[in-house]
């Protein structure tokens, strides 16, 4: 019988064991799978936990969740599986996410593997440690016996970190204080602590999309609510909401609706263009990099901006600036970004060169996955292209536009600031925090983290991964990135050969892969080659003793 250890166990491994699923006929192998998940929603994972409040929203509309269930499954797509009426424009919960991965996990559990000779098993166990041992690998498992496998996949999403030095200092001092941190999630627990914090003053460290689960945490979780007229407190919020980041810039919302969304679409030519141009971007220099790239998006963003007079001069003109220094452009004072981002999705405003950049982005993420991810680029083309893609996720990742409203409504009823949202200088206080900016200053009692972690290996915190880095089983593309893997996930190890049976799928392969954060690339053919090359290596090498 050949042996798979899955560790970890959210979207990422659920779409892998469904791509598996798929194959393993093939292998002629009895095949006993083995999954290491303790958390309480495997399938759905910490970030689309079902008991989230419904107040968390996906970023994604209805109309464009496109994640693919496995031939035969009885679940269906997300739009089928739901048993209540919907808006294609609307963006739902992260819960109903997460209970759709749960349904999909029972599918797979039930029927998945019905048409080939294999078991599987969920272990709510933490793994200490992997070792290898020929012919294949060692699972320690906390109080358990040590567990013998071919293969083994680590699909962690985002690990515990070690705190940077910034919110280490912030988490003494509030040990030593009255004043108090807090995570952004989860969200159920931010809301239970935040019900203390009435009339105080509440800062929190970042203005990402996670910046706005936080807030209605702090807001609607606690008797207040939005209407047409605003916000209407209830008088249990904290007195002064303080959102802060380093630029001070809140994420562009996405159009509105269907019709506004289907101005920035290619065309089915301009596509395959794009294909075709980042498959040689991936292979090139940096250099070559952007004028592939460049070639396939500015001919459709002038297209789509000729009303306005916008031409190819101008359009590339951006993109030179943004491949220089990705992220810094059309910053604004943080309330004109925030009105000007409202307007641009609500078409009250004529689309800049930026957001329908940024929206043609959003719609060829499939293919640029698909370009990327097989991996041949080289470390300095990967961070060249990795930092252009991560740079337009301020508009290609919006928020819905009915967020950026609230945040708006909640700035009109004096529940929220954005003085201080640009890098504000912190100084501790014996209560808690002084932020100032400009000369403005204001003291803070609570601070909570709404940053994620970047994907580096250098600072998680958790095993079973620290002991693989230190081993040299896991290594860095480069300084900047992540994990080195081959095309179906295997490792790399610090001589650059693949390691064998040990692979890893997720945002921590950030370098080898791109597009980390969606939850579209988890079902997507990063799954498939994994299954594939997995049911490579079973043809042909003999069980683990």
């Amino acid at each position: 019988m050949a042996r798979i250890a899955v560790i970890g166990f959210g979207p990422r491994g659920l779409g892998a064991l469904e791509a598996l699923s798929q194959r393993l006929r093939e292998t002629g192998r009895r095949v006993q799978i083995d999954i290491y998940e303790p958390s309480p929603f495997p399938g759905a994972g910490p970030n689309f936990a079902p008991s989230d409040p419904e107040y968390c929203l996906l970023n994604i509309p209805y109309q464009d969740i496109a994640i693919r269930p496995p031939q035969g499954s009885a679940v269906g797509s997300f739009a089928d599986w739901q048993n209540k009426p919907f808006d294609r424009d609307d963006f739902p919960s992260r819960a109903d996410m997460g209970r759709y991965l749960e349904a999909r996990r029972d599918d797979l559990f039930k029927r998945g593997f019905t048409k080939s000779d294999a078991k599987i098993t969920l272990l709510r166990k933490n793994v200490e440690r992997v070792s290898q041992e020929a012919p294949g690998w060692c699972l320690h498992i906390e109080n358990g016996q040590p567990a013998h496998y071919d293969e083994v996949l680590l699909t962690l999403g985002q690990p515990p970190v070690e705190p940077d030095a910034q919110w280490a200092s912030w988490q003494a001092h509030a040990a030593q204080s009255t004043a108090e941190v807090a995570p952004a999630y989860p969200a159920a627990e931010l809301c239970d602590r935040a019900s203390e914090w009435q009339g105080q003053c509440v800062a929190i460290r970042g203005l990402g999309l996670s910046t706005f689960d936080v807030l209605r945490s702090l807001t609607i979780a606690q008797g207040g609510r939005f209407d047409a007229a605003g916000y209407h407190p209830s008088g249990r919020e904290p007195a002064c909401i303080l959102p802060f980041s380093l630029n001070g810039q809140p994420p562009f919302p996405k159009p509105q609706d269907a019709v506004l969304d289907a101005l920035f679409a290619p065309t089915p030519e301009e596509t395959a263009h794009f294909a075709r141009a980042a498959e040689a971007a991936v292979c090139a220099t940096p250099q070559e990099a952007t004028a592939n790239i460049n070639g396939a998006l500015a001919p459709v963003v002038t297209r789509i901006l000729a009303p306005q007079r916008v031409n190819d001069t101008q359009v590339l003109d951006w993109l030179a600036t943004e491949w220089a220094d990705p992220g810094t452009q059309d910053r604004q004072a943080p309330m004109d970004a925030l009105r000007h981002g409202i307007a641009l999705a609500a078409g009250h405003a004529a689309p800049t060169i930026g957001y329908a950049l940024g929206q043609v982005w959003r719609k060829w993420q499939d293919e640029w996955r698909a370009a990327f991810n097989p991996g041949c680029a080289t470390p300095e083309t990967a961070k060249h292209l990795i930092d252009f893609d991560e740079g337009l996720k301020r508009y290609s990742y919006g928020l819905p536009l009915s967020s950026a409203r609230e945040l708006l409504a909640l700035i009109d009823a004096g529940q929220t600031d954005l003085s201080f949202a640009v890098d504000p200088g912190i100084i501790e206080t014996s209560q808690g925090w002084m932020l100032g900016v400009g000369g403005q200053q204001v003291e803070v009692s609570i601070i909570i983290d709404a940053v994620l972690p970047a994907p580096a290996l250098s600072n998680i915190s958790v095993p079973p991964l620290p002991g693989l880095i230190t081993k040299g089983l896991i290594v860095a593309v480069s300084d900047d990135l992540a994990a080195a893997t081959e095309p179906d996930g295997t490792l790399r190890d610090q001589s650059g050969s693949p390691v064998s049976g040990l692979c890893l799928l997720g945002r921590l392969a950030l370098g080898s892969v791109t597009a980390v954060d969606s939850l579209h690339d988890c079902f997507g053919h990063s799954a498939d080659r994994w299954a594939d090359g997995v049911v490579a290596r079973l043809r042909n090498a003999r069980p683990a003793e």
